[in-house]
């Protein structure tokens, strides 16, 4: 199959079909995702919580993200792999460039950073020295301090607005995609079709240009909780190839997220 890019990522959003993505943390389960036919494998800090037990991202460090993603690169194939900056690894430009360095020497296609308008001139800055960005807004998970807890974001009319203006600022400082997460379904449509790149869900509803999910929370196997988001492939099908085929398939079909795995 052919090797997916991030023009081929755009190209499906223009022509409406849906992008499925999943974590990816060794060459054995991405080599088995890539096989089944994901897009996208991203590199999360989500390894934090589902690999190491921490209690949030926090803790997880640019070598972590670069040991995993050295290691999920060569379990791929055809699939586009992206790689998280993680907490604190991007607080200035210069910093940035040096660690993204990294992350792209192991394997990554792309980085993803979480954050809003205040990224937009180090984004800039990344497209100038070659490396593609991937934004990340609404809940996102490096500032759960913040937040209080992992709460749903942009419910209130003036909190949707902003965060509107955010994905469009991104946009314009250059990045190629955008995940959502943890927002309500209407903001996740109004995002989506307000940008000309694609925009990539998790609790966003299913008129986002495409979903993405951990793979331990796919197969109902996270140590913590089960997200409200997220469903148990592994449950339905007994066979984790069924399940991520299964997966694939009802993103593609608009079937997932439903209701039940969305917010109002």
């Amino acid at each position: 199959m052919k090797k997916i890019t991030v023009s081929g990522l755009l190209k499906k959003k223009q022509a409406g079909e849906k992008i499925t993505s999943l974590t990816a943390y060794d060459a054995s389960f991405a080599k088995m995702f890539d096989e089944q036919g994901i897009d996208a494998l991203l590199i999360g800090d989500s390894l934090g919580m589902v690999l190491q037990g921490e209690s949030d991202t926090l803790p997880v460090t640019i070598e972590d993200i670069e040991y995993h993603t050295r290691s999920v690169r060569k379990g791929t194939e055809r699939a586009f792999v992206l790689a998280d900056m993680p907490f604190m690894s991007y607080a200035t430009p210069e910093q940035t460039y040096a660690n993204a360095a990294k992350l792209m020497a192991a394997g990554a296609s792309m980085i993803k950073m979480e954050g809003g308008s205040w990224l937009c001139e180090t984004i800039q800055g990344l497209n100038l020295r070659g490396v593609p960005v991937c934004g990340h807004l609404g809940l996102t998970p490096q500032s759960v301090h913040v937040f209080g807890g992992f709460k749903i974001q942009g419910r209130e009319a003036d909190k949707a607005e902003k965060l509107l203006a955010e994905a469009k600022a991104l946009e314009a400082a250059g990045i190629q995609l955008l995940v959502l997460e943890c927002v309500p379904s209407s903001l996740g449509k109004a995002v989506s079709e307000a940008l000309s790149v694609p925009v990539i869900g998790i609790g966003a509803g299913n008129d986002t240009d495409g979903q993405i999910l951990v793979m331990h929370d796919m197969f109902g196997i996270s140590a913590n909780y089960m997200p409200k988001f997220s469903k148990n492939y592994l449950a339905e099908t007994g066979d984790m190839r069924k399940a991520v085929q299964q997966y694939i398939a009802e993103v593609q079909s608009g079937a997932f997220p439903s209701p039940e795995h969305s917010f109002e």
